[in-house]
């Protein structure tokens, strides 16, 4: 036999499975687990009485190194491991922390093969988080499978069977997103973590930019869908509106011609069977300054549902008008069937930093519970106008901490409270929404808090919604800026002290004398666990997820008894038929939880490290059910996967 005919074989093998094996095998379809973002696990094998027998079955290996700048080099280093890989037919894809994508044999983690796109050449990217990536897509023909990865500005389409691009898509497999942008922009300052969408013939990507970046005419959030055989482009679709463009008028002054981001930066969700495409859009250019961009900015802040197959808007709902607080939409909607009023009814349900779950009939965009428009406080910042009234759910009730006041500030010991109320009393707060400002403004939830882009789980049996919640206050305090090649606006905010916390004192250093991380300006829990039940818009239950070694064995904490902490973090679990949910929270502890009630029926701390990463779920051809978690990060960047027994 031919080479050729071996790799054709190949790929027909894992494409075209037999029907025994295909009986007994569950796949993992993308990195969300299906294309609706529910991450539930229809396999009961590992459940709430056989989980204490799970081990470790194999591990694998990123094998990603720090760059050190050399001549024409930049320097550039892996960051976090957060994908979550994609199984089909015992075949398992990952994107790794450089964007390299790596197939692997979904049985035992031996490596298939590895693309590495390299753009790790170009040096660390723009936004916050460096080199991290969540995921792949897949297509899939009688044929052939197509892999997709959005590297940075580059979408490049890999052959499944051998990691290879295919030179009919775009230029020798690739394609240049930016090149079809609605302006010229620096690739440098573009950039994907979250994998693509495939819907049909299409393949859709959205983008991210670092907040880091606020200059007039900074790249635009566009949402680009291409052709998957040719990469030609079929649509885009503005996230700020041209003129003439249904939205247009919120962006005054003109100010739709020079600003950028409102990006889809987090993974999108996709009704398949109604080709319809939800889109969790992020803030405007600078995050915590809109003077420059008065009005309410559509479609920032915004769930928006497009026709995935023309890009066309099919219905809109802003969460936040005016958005100042970096309260970008972080995570997928979900999609859910829910019992409304004793019939069916087909939801999307919006998790967001403002703790608030958003809960939307899909096809007509209306509330299935009263979202009211309430007054909130105002600005005085030079050239600020807010917007005088924000949407509030009436339910769900929020699930994390929407204000800080003196009686929530750490309270272990006298001292600490007093250094709190010190820190506290030097800044403004108040409600959420209550804007940033010249003095300092103390907002909860912070730009990590409520929901993170991996913070649900949902059941389909029991029409559950699993979140992960963060409690960490931020602090935003507007000055004038100096103009330069990144920051371009007068005003902007000063992020460098923006991290609140309770100072230790400088001799009580750890023993390699540095010192001490900050406590938390906030009493526990820092990371909470919650179930609500989307019939009724009512929580079950909520418990501390994880913990936070950091502050458990602090120097100023040394013989102090300690509520559970909870652990902040932008991920939250995957759900199982078996009645668990298996999350990290963001901590270096994998956890099974019962869904009954969040109790923990199983705990394994990761050898290298956070899991922050949502885990996966899968039944192999062999009949094992595995649960796969990306751990650590940079030069430590393991897959840990898990099965009763173990090793086979």
């Amino acid at each position: 036999m031919s080479r050729g005919m071996r790799v054709l074989y190949a790929a027909l093998l894992m494409i075209l499975p037999t029907a025994s094996v295909a009986a007994q095998r569950v796949d993992w379809v993308t990195p969300s687990g299906d294309a609706g973002a529910m991450r539930y696990s229809p396999i009961a094998d590992i459940n709430r009485e056989t989980v204490s027998g799970l081990q470790v079955a194999w591990r694998w290996n990123t094998n990603e190194r720090n760059v050190r700048a050399a001549a024409g080099q930049k320097a550039a280093r892996p960051g976090q491991f957060q994908a979550s890989p994609v199984v089909i037919g015992d075949t398992m894809y990952v994107s790794t922390p450089y964007a390299a994508v790596a197939a692997l044999d979904a049985r035992t983690g031996r490596e298939l093969w590895k693309f590495d796109p390299e753009v790790w050449r170009s040096g660390q990217p723009s936004n916050g988080t460096g080199f991290v990536h969540r995921g792949v897509a897949t297509w899939s023909s009688r044929t052939e499978r197509r892999v997709f990865i959005n590297a940075r500005w580059k979408l490049i389409a890999l052959d499944a069977a051998t990691g290879r691009p295919i030179p009919s898509f775009g230029t020798l497999g690739e394609v240049d997103l930016t090149r079809t942008l609605r302006r010229a922009v620096n690739p440098l300052h573009y950039t994907n973590t979250s994998p693509p969408v495939v819907y049909g013939d299409l393949v859709i990507v959205g983008n991210g930019v670092g907040d880091r970046l606020r200059y007039p005419k900074d790249p635009p959030g566009d949402v680009q869908a291409f052709d998957v055989k040719t990469g030609r482009r079929v649509w885009s679709f503005h996230t700020i509106p041209d003129s003439g463009e249904f939205g247009w008028k919120t962006w005054e002054d003109a100010s739709y011609k020079v600003m950028g981001h409102t990006n889809v930066w987090a993974p999108m969700s996709l009704d398949e069977k109604r080709g319809l495409l939800f889109l969790p859009v992020s803030t405007p250019t600078n995050d915590w300054y809109g003077g420059d961009r008065k009005g309410d900015n559509l479609f920032a802040e915004s769930v928006v549902a497009l026709n995935a197959k023309t890009g066309r808007r099919v219905w809109h709902y802003q969460i936040v008008h005016h958005g100042l607080w970096d309260y970008d939409l972080p995570a997928p909607p979900v999609l859910a069937t829910i019992t409304w009023n004793g019939a069916p009814r087909d939801v999307v349900a919006v998790p967001s930093k403002t703790a608030w779950i958003y809960v939307f009939d899909r096809v007509t965009g209306a509330p299935i519970w009263p979202i009211v428009e309430r007054p909130v406080p105002t600005s005085d910042v030079p050239g600020e106008r807010t917007s005088p009234t924000q949407p509030m759910p009436t339910l769900p009730l929020p699930f994390a901490r929407q204000t800080v006041t003196a009686s929530d500030l750490i309270d272990f010991t006298p001292e600490l409270k007093r250094r709190a109320l010190e820190v506290f009393s030097k800044y403004r707060s108040g409600p959420i929404f209550t804007p940033p400002s010249v003095q300092g403004t103390i907002s909860i939830p912070g730009s990590i808090g409520g929901a993170g882009w991996g913070s649900t789980a949902y059941d389909p049996e029991t029409h559950t919604l699993y979140v992960k919640a963060t409690n960490n206050p931020a602090l935003y305090r507007i000055q004038k800026g100096t103009p330069n090649d990144t920051i371009g606006f007068e005003y902007s905010v000063d992020l460098t002290g923006s991290a609140l916390g309770v100072t230790a004192d400088p001799d009580s250093g750890r023993s390699d004398h540095t010192p001490p991380e900050q406590l938390p300006l906030i009493k526990p829990p820092y990371g909470t666990m919650t179930a609500i039940d989307l019939d009724h818009g009512t929580q079950k239950w909520q418990v501390p997820m994880g913990d936070t070694p950091s502050i458990r064995n602090h120097p100023l904490l040394k013989d102090v008894a300690l509520p559970p902490l909870g652990v902040a973090g932008a991920v939250g679990g995957t759900v199982t038929k078996g009645g668990l949910i298996f999350a990290t929270g963001g901590g270096n502890v994998l956890y099974a939880l019962d869904t009954r009630d969040g109790s923990i029926r199983w705990q394994y701390t990761l050898p290298a490290g956070r899991g922050y990463s949502n885990p996966i779920s899968y039944r192999a051809a062999n009949g094992v059910q595995f649960i796969v978690i990306a751990t650590g990060g940079g030069e430590n960047a393991e897959l840990l996967a898990f099965s009763l027994g173990g090793a086979r």
